[in-house]
């Protein structure tokens, strides 16, 4: 009896060893895991001091760290996720914007008659034929005679009286009189009024395409994911956009001023 009661007392102390390399005691305000046999064991033989832990298998942040309001690692480790290529593509598709703008404004100028001939200002002139509107150096030839006066010849004859009626009705006022199979439309002189009148129209188009130049620089865009990159990168694309901004301002001035002294010059 002696010997059986020795050997259950020497067993429960080999296990109260083995347990207490494994188990760890923790205050009331720990989180619980489910316990296995030897904690259990452990804690009859007198391991006292609130619930219990096993190793790190169960460890999600120490109550220290909860306790001064930190953050998980996998909180810190997140990230906001932006395109790494944002700033080539905002480039580029400014510069798009910023090219349709300045064609815009080159279509609207030509439209506006000086007193010199030119070759395309006739161009946006629609012309009804075979059932479709189509611009009028699609269907006929335009070439200068000389500084005050257009010859234009139609690929197909029969669409001769098609051309004049269209170039009667636009806005530059020109009367072309049929010579053969070709028109001849002389330019005439524009008055005091009508100049003053067209750089009006001149200045409206300028300050138009310079509105639409600016809303290209998508600074909207950039400031919704300026917290994703390097403050140095988004002062750097702030930057170049704005350098593409000044310098497609730049070019819609030369080409309305240039545009005035073509009126004033006529």
């Amino acid at each position: 009896m002696a010997v059986c009661l020795r050997r259950a007392l020497q067993s429960r102390s080999l296990l109260l060893l083995r347990a207490s390399r494994c188990v760890v005691a923790l205050s009331p305000s720990s989180y619980l895991c489910p316990r296995d046999p030897a904690l259990e064991e452990a804690s009859v033989l007198g391991i006292r001091g609130g619930f219990f832990r096993v190793g790190s298998d169960c460890s999600l942040g120490s109550w220290r760290g909860f306790a001064k309001g930190k953050k998980s690692n996998e909180n810190n480790d997140e990230k906001i996720q932006v395109d790494p290529n944002f700033g080539p593509t905002v480039k580029s598709t400014t510069l798009s914007q910023m090219e349709a703008a300045i064609v815009a404004l080159s279509r609207e100028l030509s439209k506006l008659r000086t007193g010199r001939a030119s070759a395309g200002m006739l161009d946006h002139i629609l012309v009804e034929t075979g059932g479709a509107k189509m611009p009028l150096n699609h269907v006929a030839v335009v070439s200068v005679i000389n500084s005050k006066t257009l010859s234009v010849t139609p690929y197909d004859p029969t669409a001769l009286k098609a051309v004049e009626s269209a170039v009667i009705s636009s806005p530059l006022g020109l009367n072309p009189t049929p010579d053969g199979q070709r028109l001849i439309a002389a330019i005439p002189p524009l008055t005091k009024e009508n100049m003053q009148a067209l750089c009006k129209v001149v200045a409206k188009s300028s300050e138009d395409v310079k509105q639409s130049i600016r809303r290209a620089r998508q600074k909207d865009s950039i400031k919704k994911v300026a917290a994703g990159f390097p403050k140095d990168d988004i002062k750097r694309l702030e930057k170049e956009i704005e350098e593409m901004t000044k310098r497609f301002v730049m070019t819609a001035d030369d080409m309305c001023k240039a545009k005035e002294k073509e009126i004033t010059n006529g």
